[in-house]
């Protein structure tokens, strides 16, 4: 029988298994994208934010993606009689395990898993911060293949076609489901404006 994963249980699963500060804070940004991505298609906010928060849980511990991340998470959610929507998603969002995304939660999760790294890095190099970063500024940095490189900006124009929405849109979408959480994922920025 499965169950929902709590939040708060969730959070303690992620502060056990990962110590580095980015890779927590990566997980709380695509939180925040899974969340908004929810409320906008009026479905389970937390099943969707959960499932962003504990999507690459296992990475620190198990970055090989021949034999570790994601298939160690995805034995603990098993694990936990987790939803299985919630495992196929995050199975999903790793397109070397060759899992199909056919629902609105693995698209959602794809989509937003490198844009969100992307958007940060953007925001990070800015004196604002994320605030007031655009599509456009977003773009451009997209072209410049040694800055964030490990972003694989193939999957970043994959994740919003597979929503069907136009790339720019998608952009604005994250930089504004980050934005409020600025302070803690460190994307403030130095200057108040």
């Amino acid at each position: 029988m499965t169950r929902p994963i709590p939040r708060d249980e969730a959070l303690a699963l992620l502060e056990e298994w990962v110590t580095e500060t980015s890779l927590r804070r990566h997980c709380l940004a695509v939180e925040a994208a899974m969340r908004a991505s929810a409320r906008a298609a009026g479905e389970d906010e937390e099943l969707w934010g959960v499932t962003g928060l504990l999507h690459d849980a296992d990475y620190e511990r198990h970055p090989d993606l021949e034999t570790g991340h994601p298939r160690v998470i995805l034995a603990e959610l098993e694990r936990r009689d987790a939803p299985p929507e919630m495992v196929t998603a995050i199975a999903g969002h790793a397109p070397y395990l060759g899992v199909p995304r056919t629902t609105p939660i693995d698209r959602a999760l794809f989509s937003v898993d490198e844009l969100t790294g992307f958007v940060m890095a953007c925001a990070k190099v800015r004196p604002q911060g994320i605030h007031g970063l655009t599509a456009k500024s977003v773009r451009k940095k997209l072209k410049t293949a040694s800055f964030a490189a490990a972003v694989d900006r193939g999957d970043v124009a994959l994740g919003a076609e597979e929503l069907g929405v136009e790339l720019a849109d998608h952009i604005t979408f994250v930089v504004a489901a980050l934005e409020p959480l600025a302070d803690e994922l460190g994307i403030a920025g130095t200057s108040p404006d």
